[in-house]
């Protein structure tokens, strides 16, 4: 089947300018957003499953690639957290109608929930979420804190650490101001408030994120609904056919709650 093409959202301004390609399908309810993971894309397996999804049962379905990934394409070490939020929010005020649904996959879960601390009291303030191995926090907690003094002292002197991939040939780029910009957008110093319920998709064989971070998400999201599912032998991904079924079964319960 032939592939849609994107459509375009300018967003920033001066040397941050930069063109947000998206993908969009009409429908009725609340839109959902699928926010990916770090160096993912928007045509990824779990992305194109909820894509599926909402086509099969009319609803809108609203998905992009941040800076630096897939088809928006530019240097991905150019970016940091903060214009990744930047270009969610955009596609956010630009394309919904209604509040959303954000479904976050990884580093999109800590974009949804810091995007929901953006959106609070607004006309689009998130209807629910569906976040799959939130890695919130992740460039403190996930990789500063794991990294050996050498790689520390790599990142701080050449501004950069190319970290092998277990999903890409190539290494990810771990830039100074990626875990710099990161300190700027931490959630697990207090409580953490969405104003709307939360379904959290967690493999315990995930080797990228533990299934204890989820416990400690769940634990600041103390103001708001949340359920949590464990998956025993899920990993990172959460790409097999029963992962995904679980997935659009999670998003369909909170889209129509």
């Amino acid at each position: 089947m032939e592939q849609p093409a994107p459509q375009w959202l300018d967003v920033g301004n001066g040397a941050d300018g930069r063109r947000i390609a998206f993908l969009e399908q009409p429908g009725t309810g609340r839109p959902v957003v699928w926010l990916g993971g770090f160096r993912s894309d928007m045509r990824a397996t779990k992305a194109d499953a909820l894509a599926q999804w909402a086509s099969g049962s009319g609803r809108a379905f609203l998905r992009f690639d941040y800076s630096g990934h897939g088809e928006t394409g530019g240097d991905f070490s150019r970016w940091t957290l903060s214009h990744w939020l930047e270009d969610t929010l955009a596609v956010i005020a630009a394309r919904c109608e209604a509040p959303p649904v954000l479904v976050g996959s990884s580093m999109g879960g800590w974009i949804a929930l810091l995007a929901a601390r953006r959106l609070r009291g607004t006309a689009l303030a998130p209807a629910g979420m569906v976040l799959i191995a939130p890695a919130v926090d992740f460039s403190e907690e996930l990789m500063w804190a794991q990294m050996p003094t050498a790689i520390r002292e790599t990142i701080l002197r050449d501004g950069v650490w190319q970290r092998p991939s277990a999903y890409s040939p190539e290494p990810t780029p771990i830039t100074r101001a990626l875990i710099e910009d990161g300190r700027s957008h931490l959630l697990f110093g207090g409580e953490i408030r969405t104003g709307c319920p939360v379904h959290i998709l967690q493999g315990m064989q995930d080797p990228d994120v533990p299934w204890q971070h989820a416990i400690k998400l769940v634990e600041h999201l103390s103001g708001d609904p949340v359920t949590l599912t464990l998956i025993k032998d899920g990993d990172h991904r959460l790409s097999t056919p029963l992962d995904i079924a679980k997935l659009q079964a999670a998003v369909a319960e909170i889209a129509t709650a």
